[in-house]
């Protein structure tokens, strides 16, 4: 039981430490600069930041929520993505009870986070982070040749999808990291709970496809998706009944 708590602990921390990472991510890759140079700074002053000013979530507390030079405002988001980082890997250890796969999973729902917020910012998918996430996401359990042959089916289908809808509807519909994001679902969650999470995130984003219908806006797919892969990951016992009473 101790060593549970331990690892549990190690894994939480791991991920706060890793949010940290991901908000450099999520700011430096759409503009294509390296997540390594410069070192953080302030993007008011440019004064490089002291490591105690990077400690997660506290840093931000302590400093009030602005810099610690020219007193600018740092956005909150910064310990807010921290944070999530940190339950997501809360919950992957939760889920797993393994330390192994509980770092795994949770990496893929962090990178998943940061590809969501990228994509609502910016309207882009950076292939790094998606490749990234698909490739953990096949070693996310021990059934790897199976992950990787739900992968590539979900993969397949989504392909075939996307044509058939695109050709319906005379435009470009779902792009190439719509595909590798359902790649990652089939790989997490297999074909059955897999595809009810896809079903799940069309219900997720309907509202608000239903709001914006006669706006000219675009709204990007992949955080529903994401959104979907996690609640079915944390629900799958339950789903799995649900699928069972419906289909047997």
């Amino acid at each position: 039981m101790s060593s549970h708590i331990y690892e549990w602990g190690l894994l939480t921390l791991f991920g706060l430490l890793f949010g940290s990472f991901l908000n450099v991510l999520i700011l430096r890759i759409p503009k294509e600069k390296s997540v390594v140079f410069p070192a953080s700074h302030c993007p008011k002053c440019n004064n490089n930041l002291k490591f105690y000013h990077n400690i997660p979530i506290f840093s931000w507390l302590f400093l009030g929520g602005k810099c610690a030079y020219c007193k600018e405002k740092i956005s909150i988001q910064y310990s807010i993505i921290e944070f999530l980082s940190a339950i997501l890997f809360f919950i992957a250890y939760y889920k797993t009870q393994s330390l192994m796969y509980g770092f795994v999973v949770g990496l893929v729902f962090a990178l998943l986070l940061g590809l969501s917020l990228i994509d609502l910012r910016y309207k882009a998918v950076p292939d790094s982070l998606n490749l990234s996430a698909l490739s953990l996401a096949i070693f996310s359990s021990p059934s790897i040749l199976t992950n990787l042959t739900n992968a590539l089916l979900f993969a397949g289908g989504f392909s075939l999808l996307r044509f058939y809808v695109s050709y319906m509807v005379k435009k470009e519909a779902l792009g190439e990291a719509d595909i590798m994001i359902a790649a990652t679902i089939g790989a997490m969650l297999g074909i059955k709970m897999g595809l009810v999470t896809i079903f799940l995130s069309a219900v997720i984003a309907l509202p608000v496809f239903i709001i914006i219908k006669d706006r000219d806006l675009e709204v990007p797919f992949i955080p529903f998706l994401a959104t979907a892969l996690f609640i079915v990951y944390i629900f799958k016992d339950q789903f799995e009944q649900i699928w069972i009473a419906l289909y047997g």
